[in-house]
């Protein structure tokens, strides 16, 4: 199955004033945040990759094209010069590099690559900004047996913020993090049918415009995680990967032999533990319109 990756974001959230590389460029341990992502999706048996590409796109093409297989596999080295390798990466990876425009919405990224996923019944997507341990085989096979457009990653709220309830005279009665409360984030790890694009309008962004218009119509379907799951939308977040790497203690690296099973959906707070009145408390939605950008 062939994987769509939205690369073409400017990520200013992610600047440190020192380098002006695309975010998916940012390193984590050896390797760039893209490869990451895409060797998660190599594990599950798709090497078929589309990189919708706008602000960086040279970076990312020169990374591929003088790719150092050396960096992660072992070799051997004979007379000082040959390399005999041991292993490879992108032996039997497929990648296909489309320039989508420096400031397209990502809607208009996918727009643009549809005449590559052409004869495609069902295709991947994702952000290329966030890593998880996601079972996607088990995405795949109950998006395959539905009858959706549209599959989405749910997951818990991932912001440390914390939401108040108060009186008319301003007194906080309570005080709870948003964490605790029954609501999920669109986590990215899209699954599609090809029927996506007759509700993809020119210009506007896949979330916002194409599946929230599935959403009414009962065609967006969405696959509860909450194991590891973490975008790499800031400086903050990316020192989190990166110190998880160096420990040695990666959930996202798959194929590294550390796991990929299910993990149990979380349990919502109790009615009574949230902040709304407790004769007014908000329904359970099974996603939060939580919109996330490239």
């Amino acid at each position: 199955m062939k994987v769509v990756l939205f690369c073409g974001g400017h990520g200013m959230r992610m600047r440190d004033g020192s380098s002006a590389s695309p975010k998916p460029m940012v390193m984590i341990g050896d390797r760039p945040l893209l490869w990451h992502g895409m060797r998660y999706y190599a594990h599950h048996g798709h090497t078929e990759f589309i990189l919708a590409l706008g602000y960086g796109a040279k970076e990312i093409k020169d990374y591929f094209l003088h790719y150092e297989e050396t960096a992660t596999n072992d070799f051997v080295l004979s007379g000082g010069r040959d390399v005999e390798l041991l292993g490879s990466d992108l032996a039997d990876w497929k990648i296909t590099f489309v320039d989508t425009g420096m400031h397209s919405s990502i809607g208009e990224r996918l727009r643009r690559v549809r005449p590559y996923l052409e004869g495609e019944e069902y295709f991947l997507a994702n952000y290329a900004d966030v890593l998880s341990d996601l079972p996607l085989h088990r995405v795949v096979d109950r998006f395959q047996a539905s009858d959706a457009v549209a599959s989405l990653t749910a997951v818990p709220p991932q912001s440390s913020f914390h939401v108040l309830q108060m009186d008319d005279q301003d007194q906080v009665l309570k005080l709870r993090a948003v964490s605790q409360f029954p609501l999920w984030e669109n986590g990215g790890f899209f699954v599609f049918r090809q029927e996506l694009f007759d509700v993809l309008y020119p210009g506007e962004d896949l979330v916002d415009g194409a599946l929230v218009r599935l959403a009414e119509r009962g065609q967006l379907s969405a696959y509860r995680h909450s194991g590891f799951w973490m975008p790499a939308d800031t400086l903050k977040e990316r020192a989190r990967l990166e110190k998880l790497y160096q420990s040695g203690e990666r959930p996202w690296a798959v194929w590294e032999n550390r796991g990929d099973g299910p993990a149990a959906p979380p349990t919502p707070a109790p009615a009574e533990d949230l902040l709304a009145p407790v004769d007014e408390q908000p329904p359970t939605r099974p996603v939060a319109e939580i919109v996330r950008g490239d």
